[in-house]
């Protein structure tokens, strides 16, 4: 009897050190995947999101994949910052802006974090305004306004003038997928909605 109770001992430890063990495993992923999607800037991005609209974790997204959260970022293009804005895209994105609502930034502020979420944010409203489809809004995003435009135009890439069936640039294409695909991760991990 004596040795049953003890085979059964040590079955039950096996089975609670593998629990266990799983348990690690399981919280060691969970941990690499939020230091994977951190909730950096989230005074920032709660603001700009309330301000122009924007699903936050749409902005959450594309900051992931444009600079994956660091401030200092510049590609190879000239974009800066957070939202990887271009001057040229400062710019015109100034436009949209209440007279003195800018206080006369300069392409240099778009390393200050809430500057370059602020103006990433409202260029990603304007593109939503425009095109009422956030896929092609993304789209614009990455290869601008006038590429856009002529896929919509040409039925080789869109059917209804206003969605886009797909896209000629790859760059674009991978793109549209990964902004959606972090924009997910963040809604799964994160939503308000599911305490």
């Amino acid at each position: 009897m004596k040795k049953k109770v003890k085979a059964l001992i040590c079955i039950v430890v096996v089975i609670v050190v593998a629990a266990a063990a799983a348990y690690g495993l399981k919280a060691l992923h969970e941990k690499y995947i939020y230091d994977t999607y951190p909730l950096k800037y989230s005074t920032e991005i709660e603001a700009a999101s309330e301000k122009y609209g924007v699903d936050k974790y749409l902005i959450y997204g594309i900051i992931k994949t444009e600079s994956n959260f660091d401030p200092n970022a510049v590609s190879s293009a000239g974009a800066i910052g957070l939202m990887q804005i271009t001057p040229d895209t400062f710019e015109w994105i100034q436009t949209y802006y209440v007279d003195g609502e800018y206080e006369d930034y300069t392409v240099d502020d778009l390393y200050n974090s809430g500057i370059n979420i602020d103006y990433g944010t409202n260029i990603l409203s304007v593109l939503l305004d425009m095109y009422g489809n956030e896929d092609t809004a993304v789209c614009a995003y990455n290869a601008g306004v006038g590429h856009v435009n002529s896929w919509l135009k040409d039925k080789e890439y869109s059917d209804d003038g206003k969605t886009l069936k797909t896209v000629p640039f790859e760059e674009t294409e991978n793109y549209r997928h990964i902004v959606q695909q972090n924009k997910s991760c963040y809604n799964r991990l994160y939503n308000d909605n599911k305490e």
